[in-house]
C-alpha cells in the first residue's frame, strides 16, 4: 500500500523548510525563525484545546490544555530541533493535537537551544520543568515524557536521570523519531538518505558538534547515548519512527534494546513515515491515526494512576 497523497505532501513540506534553511550565509536567528514558521503551519490547529505560557521554575514552557482533560495528570513535552532550532511555539499545534488525544494536559518545554547552551542545559531545563510539575502537586505517577527527534531522546534520558538519582520516574514516556546513537554509524544514515526530506548526515553532524561540545565527552556515553545506556527500569516507553528516516535503524535498535532490558513496551514504525512525523497532525491521515495510538498508550499507562 502506497502512502497518502497528505503524506507525500507533507514529505514535500519538510524537503522545503529543510531546504530555505540550506541558502548560504543566513544568520542563526534568521534560520530559527524560518523553521519555527514553517513547522507552525505543517499541523493544523486542533479543536477545544487552548494554550497558556508559564514559567516553569525558570524555564519557559507552553501549556496545551484540551477540554475535559484529568486535571490531575500531564505530559512532559520536548519539541525537535537537534537543540538548535525549533520552540515550544513551533511544536504547539502537533503537542495539542498529542495532548488532545490523550486527554491529558501537555507542558511543552522551550529548553535552551545550542551552540549558545551546550550539553547538558537541554536536559537540565527538562529536569527543572519536572520538578516545576512535582511543585505543582502532580506526582511521578501522574506524569509522563513525551517528545521528538532530541525531544524524543530527551524524554528517555530524564528519566534514566532520575534514576540515576535513585529517584521514581514519570509513569510512562512516548519517543518519538528519538535521536539514539550520537555516533551516527547506523546503516540507514546512508540507505534512508535520499527517502528522508528532513535529516541527513550532514545535519546530525551540525547538530552534535553545537549540542555536545565537551571534548571528554564519548559520543557514545550513556549519559547521552540510548544505546548504550543501561534502560533497566525504565518507565512503559512507546516508540514512534518513521519508515523512511535515516534513524529509522537505531530507533529499531532502541526498540530491541528496550526489550532486552526487560522494559515494557512498544515500537511503531510507520509505513512511509518521514523524521518527525508528529508534525503532520491534522493533515495527514496516518499521522493522525498513530498519534491516536499513543494517545491510546498514554490513557493506558496513566489511566488508573490519577489521585
Amino acid at each position: 500500500m502506497g502512502i497518502s497523497q497528505e503524506a507525500e505532501q507533507f514529505a514535500d513540506a519538510l524537503g522545503s523548510a529543510t531546504a530555505k534553511t540550506g541558502t548560504p550565509g543566513l544568520e542563526m536567528s534568521v534560520i530559527r525563525d524560518v523553521i519555527d514558521a514553517s513547522f507552525q503551519r505543517m499541523s493544523t490547529e486542533p479543536e477545544g484545546v487552548t494554550y497558556a505560557e508559564v514559567d516553569a521554575g525558570g524555564v519557559p514552557a507552553l501549556w496545551c490544555i484540551p477540554e475535559d482533560a484529568e486535571p490531575r495528570q500531564a505530559l512532559l513535552h520536548f519539541h525537535n530541533g537537534g537543540s538548535v532550532v525549533a520552540s515550544m511555539y513551533s511544536d504547539r499545534k502537533a503537542a495539542g493535537h498529542l495532548a488532545k488525544a490523550a486527554g491529558i494536559r501537555t507542558l511543552v518545554v522551550d529548553f535552551r537551544l545550542a551552540p549558545e547552551n551546550p550539553y547538558p542545559a537541554q536536559l537540565d531545563d527538562a529536569e527543572t520543568a519536572y520538578r516545576w510539575l512535582l511543585s505543582q502537586g502532580y506526582t511521578p505517577r501522574t506524569i509522563a515524557t513525551t517528545g521528538h527527534s532530541i525531544g524524543g531522546t530527551l524524554a528517555v534520558l530524564l528519566p534514566l536521570r532520575l534514576l540515576a538519582n535513585g529517584e521514581e520516574t514519570p509513569a510512562a514516556v512516548v519517543s518519538m523519531s528519538p535521536w539514539c546513537d550520537l555516533t551516527i554509524q547506523n546503516e540507514t544514515i546512508e540507505t534512508n538518505a535520499s527517502a528522508d526530506r528532513a535529516l541527513s548526515r550532514e545535519a546530525l553532524e551540525l547538530f552534535r558538534a553545537a549540542w555536545l561540545q565537551d571534548p571528554e565527552l564519548s559520543h557514545a556515553d550513556p549519559k547521552i547515548n540510548l544505546l548504550s545506556a543501561d534502560l533497566t527500569g525504565l518507565p512503559p516507553t512507546g516508540l514512534y519512527y518513521g519508515e523512511y528516516e535515516v534513524l529509522a535503524g537505531e530507533d529499531a535498535e532502541f526498540g530491541r534494546r528496550l526489550v532486552e532490558h526487560g522494559v515494557t513496551s512498544e515500537a511503531h514504525c510507520l509505513p512511509g513515515g518521514q523524521h518527525s512525523y508528529v508534525l503532520g497532525a491534522g493533515r495527514v491521515p496516518e499521522i493522525d491515526e498513530s498519534i491516536q495510538h499513543m494517545g491510546q498508550w498514554l490513557r493506558r499507562h496513566l489511566g488508573d494512576q490519577a489521585g
